[in-house]
This record gives C-alpha cells, sequence and structure tokens, in this order.
C-alpha cells in the first residue's frame, strides 16, 4: 500500500520545515487530542518504575513527562523538527529531549526497554526502515508501541480537513511532496503487519475512542491549520478561491458535530503494540 514515487529526503525536510512551522500552535490546539491516547499507549508498552523509555517523534514532549511520572528512568525524547525540541525543553525543564530522526536513531542496539511514538508513524517518509530502528535500539523482550490516527470518518479533529479537500476535488500544490498514505496504519491488518515485519512478536492492535470539546469552527478551522502538517499545507498552498471552497465544506461539516455551546467531536485512535524477541 505504500505511496509511489517517494522521495525519502523531499519529504523528510517537507516534515521537519511543516512540524517546525505548527510548533507555536500545535501545544494549544492539537496536544489536548493526542495527550488522551498516552496513557494506553504507555500501558501497551508496559511502562512503570525502571523502565528505559524512548519517545520517538516526541513533539511537545508529553508522553515523556507522564512516562517520567510514572518511574521510567532514563527517558529520552527525540524530534526532527528543532522547534519542537525546543518547546519539550521549555515546557518539561530537566528532561531530556534531543534531535534526531526516526530512521537513523543514535543509540547501540538494545538500549531502551520501551520505544514508544505517539501519532509520529504517519510522518516518517519509509514507516518499514523506521519500525526497524525502532525495533534496533529495544532491548529483547522489550515493546515498542506506536499510535496513529482511525479513518477520516472516525477521526474529525483532523479528519474533517482531509474530507474537505477531498469533496473540492483539488490537486495537492507543489510544494507538498507525495508521501505515505496517510491513512494506511488506521486499518488494524495493516498496522500489525507493520510491526510484524522487524519480526516483533504478540502484536497486538487495539482502538481508542473519545471525544473532544471544541467551542466554535473559528478555533478548529485556524487550530488545524497551524497545528496540521500535511492537510495544513495542503490547504494554505491553495489560491484563495479554492481555499473558501474549502472552508464552505468543513463549516458544513463541521455542523454535524454542534452541540449547546459548541462541538463535541469524534477522535479515533489506533495503537500498536509488540514484543522483540529474545535471541
Amino acid at each position: 500500500m505504500a505511496a509511489p514515487n517517494i522521495d525519502p529526503e523531499a519529504f523528510r525536510r517537507f516534515e521537519k520545515a511543516a512540524h517546525d512551522r505548527v510548533s507555536a500552535r500545535y501545544n494549544d490546539f492539537f496536544a489536548p487530542v493526542t495527550s488522551q491516547v498516552i496513557e494506553p499507549l504507555l500501558e501497551a508498552a508496559r511502562v512503570g518504575g525502571g523502565t528505559r523509555l524512548l519517545d520517538v517523534a516526541s513533539g511537545p514532549g508529553f508522553v515523556a513527562r507522564r512516562a517520567v511520572e510514572l518511574g521510567a528512568a532514563p527517558v529520552i525524547g527525540v524530534d526532527l523538527s528543532p522547534k519542537m525540541v525546543a518547546l519539550a525543553l521549555r515546557l518539561h525543564p530537566g528532561l531530556d529531549f534531543r534531535e534526531a530522526d526516526a530512521e537513523a536513531l543514535p543509540f547501540a542496539n538494545g538500549s531502551f526497554d520501551a520505544v514508544l511514538s505517539n501519532f509520529g508513524i504517519g510522518h516518517f517518509p519509509r514507516p518499514e526502515h523506521a519500525v526497524a530502528e525502532l525495533t534496533r535500539v529495544l532491548a529483547p523482550g522489550g515493546m515498542l508501541a506506536l499510535s496513529w490516527w482511525d479513518l477520516p470518518s472516525r477521526a474529525r479533529v483532523n479528519g474533517i480537513f482531509f474530507d474537505a479537500v477531498n469533496e473540492v476535488g483539488t490537486p495537492p500544490p507543489s510544494g507538498v511532496p507525495v508521501g505515505p498514505p496517510p491513512f494506511r496504519f488506521s486499518a488494524d491488518k495493516e498496522f500489525a503487519a507493520l510491526l510484524r515485519s522487524p519480526g516483533l512478536k504478540q502484536v497486538e492492535v487495539r482502538t481508542v475512542g473519545f471525544t473532544h470539546r471544541l467551542p466554535d469552527t473559528e478555533g478548529w478551522w485556524n487550530g488545524g491549520l497551524g497545528s496540521l502538517a500535511r492537510a495544513s499545507a495542503s490547504i494554505h498552498g491553495q489560491p484563495a478561491e479554492v481555499q473558501r471552497r474549502i472552508r464552505e465544506v468543513f463549516d458544513r461539516l463541521a455542523a454535524e458535530y454542534a452541540v449547546p455551546g459548541g462541538f463535541d467531536v469524534p477522535v479515533s485512535a489506533k495503537i500498536a503494540s509488540g514484543r522483540k524477541p529474545h535471541a
């Protein structure tokens, strides 16, 4: 299911620049959504006292902070975006965050008891390469746990942007390189196969669902465009008239979730986990 003609370096540069761009708004709008998956992600990785943990694509650093609160040590967070790393260091003084590429981690084989990535896997240009690298730094018997979005019809905080763009039917702007299919790992079978590819065992995929309250469509629209990497670039890169049409569709789709005082927006995510076998 991999998208054809992906230039990994072009997509990696795009993701790095995009997350540098959205880092200022991400913590305000999107982190409250992704943080809802932290607890089940840590549970899937069996994180507890003394767990040596690596958080990949750590963003604003809330996974790492919660792991420290649970007694994990040492805990290291890595992210491709320098501005995301700076944000995490500012929000969590004293924690260890570093710049690193998920496909080329600067750690020795078997350095960690648990490796996690909360909504990172779809941002890596070559997911199989990334999972192989995450498995390399995992100790025998250690746990890998990844989260990703369910289908846009179920993950509406961000899915509504993709649906609006698709309904308008405009092609991606030239500044957005071809990347992996964004909802490939919404399918349990695909997500499980990804974790089995480097030889992980006891692979499981579960669904986590919840409702997120947003006050109005203006905040939803601006928050999404200020936080989402591919979706925001795909909209910002369009002519003004096309952006207006996308916004009209967005408002119509959003109206389905209106309740007194705001919008109750359904969110659904997948968590895949597996254990590295002993040699």
